[in-house]
């Protein structure tokens, strides 16, 4: 359930693209739809959302974000490169001006040493490229999965000049 901070960035990401006339699609791996359900909380979201994908497998990440098999086997899931795809991949899909992803891991299972609990990639995608920023929560599994969703929401409003 998106809370009060996902919420107002959502309304001030809605407020820049229906100003600018730009469609906005998601990806989400960890967040497992929560930035969706963020900006989807905001009355008047589906004059510049077009939707999303929720791409948890990494077979799903390859069939409908078209990240390829390549990328996944040399960087893994969780990784800029495959953050980078993904985004890329869910804006050409979709028909997005830009799009966000998120790959990570939420915790508290799955970490490792080179890949720890907390590890996140969020992607931007638009036409003039792409962007990529990494983030090492130290929450449990809700707040990392929030403070990814809010991240992912402020690179959007960042990568519009806001």
């Amino acid at each position: 359930m998106p809370d009060e901070r996902m919420t107002a960035v959502a309304a001030r990401l809605q407020a820049v693209c229906l100003e600018r006339g730009l469609r906005v699609a998601t990806v989400e791996s960890c967040t497992g739809g929560l930035v969706g359900a963020a900006i989807t909380a905001v009355p008047g979201s589906s004059a510049y959302y077009l939707g999303g994908l929720i791409t948890y497998a990494d077979a799903v990440k390859r069939d409908l974000a078209d990240v390829s098999e390549d990328v996944l086997v040399a960087h893994g899931a969780v990784s800029a490169q495959v953050a980078v795809a993904m985004a890329d991949g869910a804006r050409q899909r979709l028909g997005a001006d830009l799009a966000v992803s998120v790959t990570g891991v939420a915790g508290p299972d799955g970490g490792s040493e080179a890949k720890p609990v907390g590890l996140t990639y969020i992607g931007v995608a638009d036409a003039h490229g792409t962007d990529v920023r990494r983030h090492l929560w130290t929450g449990d599994r809700d707040e990392n999965r929030q403070d990814s969703a809010v991240a992912a929401l402020e690179l959007l409003l960042e990568r519009v000049g806001e």
